[in-house]
């Protein structure tokens, strides 16, 4: 019997996915921390639709390697649009301060 390499697994059981998400809570956490500390910090809400784009885009790739109905990749897609957006705003804003 042949058995895929662990990292092919990874990739389609969508697990990559669940790592990568994982570190980026992670890094949401730390980025908040030191943001405390730091005298130019960003806020949680920043930092949510900042890394939320990203882990959108992440979902949409799970749902595409677990072959999910193209409604639920278009939606994650969505998603990391509206996030992407919102993150541009607190940019612009943080700019004009």
């Amino acid at each position: 019997m042949l058995h895929s390499p662990p990292v092919a697994e990874l990739f389609a059981t969508g697990r990559v996915v669940d790592c990568i998400l994982v570190l980026m809570l992670i890094e949401s956490i730390a980025l908040i921390l030191i943001g405390r500390k730091a005298r130019r910090r960003m806020s949680g809400a920043h930092v949510f639709v900042n890394l939320g784009a990203g882990a959108a885009l992440l979902l949409a790739l799970r749902a595409a390697l677990l072959g999910s109905p193209w409604q639920w990749i278009s939606l994650w897609l969505v998603a990391a649009l509206v996030a992407h957006l919102l993150d541009l705003r607190y940019r612009c804003t943080e700019v004009q301060r």
